[in-house]
């Protein structure tokens, strides 16, 4: 399997490569989600993952999906027609700001949250969708079942406080 995996920090301060800074993971961590998001689905595959902060996410998310405000993350399938044979992916924008925050008052650990986003993201590169109740269903599934492999919980059970 060759993985082409590019990571953009549209945000400062920049992680370093073996911290956390602003609750953002690094490089490493990225790259590693992303590809066990891929490596049941391509053996070969070139996509960027690109962390923005809330101005970008919503110009992107006013631009492509005529929605206004700030979402977690974005996907941008490649649009390549099918006779020519490239493994471009497309890209995948994820907010900090509104992951961070979104972990906070979910309960949830950060690096569990900024997982699921990023296995989220790499699924709709894929072909997955959760615009019906099936299909959601089957990307829930698949989310969990990756995300299990790094120890992290369900993501979509709801933790009740007490």
């Amino acid at each position: 399997m060759s993985y082409q995996i590019d990571v953009q920090y549209a945000l400062e301060p920049e992680p370093e490569p073996k911290g956390v800074v602003n609750g953002v993971p690094n490089e490493e961590k990225l790259i590693e989600w992303a590809s066990a998001a891929l490596c049941d689905h391509v053996n070969d595959a070139e996509m960027t993952i690109r962390i923005v902060d809330e101005a970008e996410i919503s110009e992107l998310n006013q631009t492509y999906r005529n929605k206004s405000g700030t979402t977690n993350v974005l996907s941008f399938p490649a649009d390549i027609p099918e006779e020519i044979e490239l493994p471009l992916l497309g890209d995948v924008i994820i907010c900090a700001p509104v992951v961070v925050k979104e972990a906070q008052t979910q309960h949830k650990a950060a690096d569990a949250h900024w997982a699921h986003m990023v296995v989220h993201g790499c699924l709709h590169l894929l072909g997955y969708d959760h615009i019906s109740d099936v299909e959601a269903g089957e990307m829930e599934s698949k989310e969990i079942e990756i995300l299990a492999k790094f120890g992290y919980p369900n993501p979509y059970m709801v933790i009740k406080e007490i």
